[in-house]
């Protein structure tokens, strides 16, 4: 009989146990009846003995803690994936500059644009299951976009997915910044001026991508956030993984925005748009959701989901700018999924920036090798950390990503003057 409750005590200090991590991230959805798996002490990959592998770890760690180190910095959180397997975590910097409190692997960011993917992959699936076809015009689901001459009448949920609106890029996103209902936004695309026939091109979007959130949560009859959690991020382990604002500073442990030396003001706009913008999750659930993109977890995501999902289907102009730009070949994208060549080799992913938050994810399918990143601040150049790290599995020795040398030299910081009242407002970046 002691050792029947001694069992019992332990099964309840584990469910218990299992709640405590789910709701310590400021998690206040009520758990999924699905198989969550609670998280057990980590043994992550965050040391130089621990890095094994083709690609060259410690001097990746090196220029990772030179780039943490300048001014345009805040905080950084690196993941590697490769051959499937996690074999690199590293953080550098500061969550918050004002406190030092420095980042951790279970520091909360924002993932930005990359919650595109969440929305392509559920729309994926639910095509699988038969709950959606994505060949059905979008005026099929009754959702609050309108399109230019009706066009919502034959755009159909792949090519919305697929960033074929025809609308000018980045429609109405200046008004979503403004503090405009992304909803009414929607209906008033009707007089968005068009950069391409309806279905005929490639236009970035946010505020008319997040129909997808109106569809998917018709075609499962649940509201779109809790559907993404329950069925991908709980059953993936994925606990600190959540949309919304609430998610982001309820939880314990988490990355404020800055723009250089200074913090901006967290902005909600993007969190309103969740199927374009509203994940938050720390480097080790995000590498795990990699992980899951990659084929890793087929209990999660079928082959053929994925496939549906990660499949071209409308030609791109290259992604990113300057010299990035200029080594990436022919481009494309999916669902919610970007896919180019680079070097000769196809890579798949995303990236995304709101104000004071950037993040990307990009990997190899062939060899399932690829990088994630987050970080705190507006400054652009860790995108070229995934091209470093592939870079590094080839053995291709004649490109230099992550130098900086060409940088303008540090100045050294000032001494922080006190001040008796917050800085004003920043504009929102997009």
């Amino acid at each position: 009989m002691q050792r029947i409750v001694t069992i019992l005590l332990a099964i309840t200090a584990l469910l218990g146990a299992g709640w405590f991590g789910i709701h310590a991230f400021g998690g206040s959805q009520p758990l999924a009846s699905v198989p969550i798996p609670l998280r057990a002490p980590e043994n992550l990959p965050d040391t130089p003995d621990e890095w094994k592998g083709r690609i060259d770890y410690r001097a990746l760690d090196r220029q990772l803690t030179d780039i943490a180190a300048r001014p345009e910095m805040a905080g950084l959180a690196v993941a590697v994936v490769e051959d499937g397997e996690l074999r690199f975590v590293r953080t550098y910097g500061v969550a918050d500059r004002a406190s030092g409190a420095p980042v951790t692997p279970h520091t909360l960011f924002r993932w930005a644009s990359v919650s595109k993917t969440a929305a392509g992959a559920m729309a994926a699936a639910l095509a699988q299951d038969g709950a959606l076809d994505l060949n059905r015009p979008l005026a099929d689901w009754q959702t609050s976009l309108r399109l230019p001459h009706g066009a919502e009448n034959r755009v159909t949920v792949g090519q919305l997915l697929a960033q074929q609106t025809g609308l000018t890029k980045n429609a109405y996103d200046e008004k979503l910044e403004e503090g405009q209902n992304p909803v009414a936004l929607r209906s008033q695309l009707v007089a968005a001026p068009l950069q391409c026939e309806p279905a005929t091109c490639h236009t970035y979007q946010n505020v008319a991508f997040d129909a997808a959130s109106e569809i998917v949560a018709a075609a499962a009859n649940r509201p779109f956030a809790d559907l993404v959690e329950d069925r991908f991020f709980r059953p993936l382990g994925m606990i600190s993984a959540g949309y919304g604002k609430d998610r982001l500073v309820g939880a314990r442990d988490w990355a404020q925005p800055h723009a250089r030396r200074d913090r901006n003001p967290l902005k909600e706009a993007y969190w309103r748009v969740p199927a374009a913008a509203g994940v938050n999750s720390d480097i080790v659930d995000f590498a795990t959701w990699m992980r899951a993109m990659m084929g890793e977890r087929p209990d999660i995501f079928s082959p053929a989901a994925l496939e549906t999902a990660h499949r071209a289907r409308v030609v791109t102009p290259r992604p990113y700018g300057g010299d990035i730009r200029r080594t990436i070949g022919e481009a494309t994208y999916g669902l919610g999924w970007r896919r180019f060549s680079y070097h000769g080799h196809w890579l798949e992913g995303h990236s995304g920036a709101v104000s004071g938050y950037r993040a990307t994810m990009i990997f190899e399918p062939a060899t399932k090798t690829g990088v994630v990143a987050l970080w705190n601040s507006d400054w652009g150049f860790p995108f070229r950390i995934p091209f470093a790290v592939i870079d590094s599995y080839h053995r291709r020795a004649d490109t230099a990503w992550l130098d900086l040398s060409e940088l303008p030299p540090v100045v050294p910081e000032a001494p922080p003057t006190p001040v008796s009242a917050a800085p004003p407002p920043q504009p929102e970046t997009r």
